[in-house]
């Protein structure tokens, strides 16, 4: 596919009715459903390259771009978390065109309703999940399931697995016999039992948000070929900071090809570059804590002191069994010569172990009776965890079974380390410093047990993964769990929360998603989500593009 908005990006306006920072989940939704209107002119502002590249492309591609940073992954670390005994926890963030929807797991999961209905009761009017489910079903062009919660016609494609893992069927299989109902819709009316993953591609290949929304989908209108002439898409651009009028933001100072740029925005600006990138560029903006904004010598626009704050993220722990069988991902010299195959075979009809998802099925489920909804979610991956110790050091194959505690207590925070938004910003979780999420991660993890025990996966054979004794041979044992937990849990790369919507006091953005204390200016991502939702986070990152749109729409009316 050629990008002629790429290779004519160079000739740029200095002034755009709106300016959206960041071509992520959201940030092609946003400014593709802005672009709609032929009256109004959009820049998309990305730091990162353009996604037309077989890594992003072919689904398995995600093991090459999340282990490491790169062009199309940020790869940033925490700080050493008390939590998770000093370790620092690793967190890839997608960087370019389709941001996180071009590295992540493809998995479509859009939460629970209790979780936008929660929103909604603490102030966050028009959130409930009648709200928003209409823009996940405007969104939606799902290749199976049609009725009341889903849609047909929209930009996103979503699909079941063209050619699921006799593993990922096994799994499921057990999931069954350990006591858990069949679900073939996480979406639908019900969230809680286990089966396939639906996932974000089409004809076995990723369709990220920027092939939804840019590339020629039906809400894009072929906005990356020339077809809607009213959005610049910015690759390879670096915004440095927002630029104000008094309290009005009014501009983006950017750097692109080493130089620095002044973009004026004639109506209004949306960052939309994520969990971290957008508190980082209001930070550096001086929106933010004014003790800390002073510390670094930034002029104070506004003391918000809920910037960077509220920091969440999904607590991870994977249990992992070694089996010798090439069906499933890993490392020996059988398995490059199956992976070989698989390459040929995927180039030829687009199915088989590179279209996989790697998480190709799941369950929802409760940690205790008396739950109104699921707090735990599993993941059922068909190979052994990238730079894990799963293989003992081993060349092996074998497959994991991830545990994510959906409702996580704990809260971290978010810094600048600079006044430069190139730098990594400072990253505290504050991963399990909640006794709660680790209380759910037990029962997680011993229900994992049992599914690990059932005739369906225990016909296949292999043995646990050596560092897996950790917590012995006695499921009972609470406090080797425990420590277990606090020593391998990572993260499940669904960070939150550090641009708060509400009404209270830590609010950054109000309702309307508009930056509390100023003007001109909204944020449209993962950030402005007062409490993680219960699932993966890249569906409802698109849904709060779709309908930050028709806010920013209304006001302009």
């Amino acid at each position: 596919m050629q990008d002629k908005t790429l290779r004519d990006s160079g000739r740029i306006a200095g002034e755009y009715d709106y300016i959206v920072v960041g071509a992520g989940s959201a940030g092609c939704a946003v400014a593709a459903r802005l672009a709609e209107d032929p009256a109004v002119t959009v820049a998309l502002l990305e730091a990162g390259p353009h996604d037309h590249h077989f890594t992003v492309w072919a689904p398995l591609g995600i093991a090459a771009i999340v282990p490491k940073a790169g062009a199309r992954n940020y790869a940033y670390y925490s700080e050493p978390q008390a939590g998770m005994n000093g370790r620092r926890s690793y967190q890839p963030r997608g960087r370019g065109l389709g941001g996180s929807s071009s590295i992540n797991g493809m998995v479509y999961i859009r939460g629970h309703r209790n979780d936008y209905d929660a929103w909604a009761s603490a102030g966050c009017t028009g959130w409930g999940y009648d709200d928003v489910l209409r823009y996940f079903v405007r969104s939606e062009c799902n290749a199976r399931l049609n009725d009341g919660y889903h849609g047909t016609s929209g930009p996103l494609h979503i699909g079941d697995l063209r050619s699921p893992n006799r593993f990922s069927r096994l799994f499921v299989e057990a999931a069954i016999q350990a006591g858990l109902s069949r679900n073939d819709d996480f979406n639908g009316a019900s969230q809680e039992g286990a089966g396939f993953y639906q996932v974000t591609q089409h004809g076995g290949e990723r369709w990220n948000s920027a092939r939804a929304y840019l590339h020629g989908g039906k809400a894009a209108d072929r906005a990356m070929n020339g077809g809607r002439q009213n959005l610049a898409v910015l690759t390879d651009t670096q915004v440095l900071r927002v630029l104000f009028n008094g309290k009005r933001a009014s501009a983006v100072r950017m750097v692109r090809a080493g130089e620095e740029l002044t973009l004026r925005a004639r109506r209004e600006i949306v960052l939309c570059g994520g969990t971290f990138n957008s508190p980082q560029i209001l930070l550096a903006s001086g929106v933010g804590p004014a003790a800390h904004l002073s510390e670094l010598g930034i002029d104070v626009i506004h003391h918000l002191p809920g910037v960077g704050e509220n920091l969440q993220d999904h607590p991870d722990v994977t249990l992992c069994r070694q089996v010798d069988s090439t069906d499933l991902f890993g490392r020996s010299l059988r398995g490059g010569l199956r992976l070989l195959r698989e390459v040929v075979r995927y180039r030829r009809d687009r199915t088989g172990m590179i279209a996989s998802n790697v998480g190709e099925a799941g369950a929802f489920l409760k940690s205790r009776p008396g739950l109104p909804s699921p707090d735990l979610q599993l993941h059922f991956t068909p190979g052994l965890p990238v730079a894990h110790k799963a293989s003992g050091g081993k060349a092996t194959h074998g497959y994991a079974i991830h545990v994510c505690a959906l409702r996580p207590r704990s809260r971290g925070h978010l810094r600048l380390r600079s006044t430069d938004t190139r730098e990594m910003p400072w990253i505290d979780l504050g991963m399990l410093t909640a006794e709660e999420d680790v209380d759910s991660l037990v029962a997680g993890v011993r229900f994992v047990r049992r599914v690990m025990a059932q005739p369906a996966l225990c016909q296949a054979g292999g043995q646990d993964a050596p560092y897996m004794a950790a917590f012995g041979t006695d499921d009972a044992n609470e406090v080797a769990i425990r420590n277990f937990i606090r020593q391998y849990t990572e993260t499940g790369f669904h960070a939150a929360g550090t641009c708060k919507m509400g009404i209270d006091d830590m609010a950054v953005v109000d309702p309307a998603l508009r930056v509390i204390g100023v003007e001109g200016l909204r944020v449209a991502d993962a950030s402005i989500m007062p409490s993680l939702v219960s699932g993966n986070t890249n569906a409802p990152a698109i849904m709060i593009g779709e309908k930050a749109a028709d806010l920013i729409r209304a006001t302009s009316r």
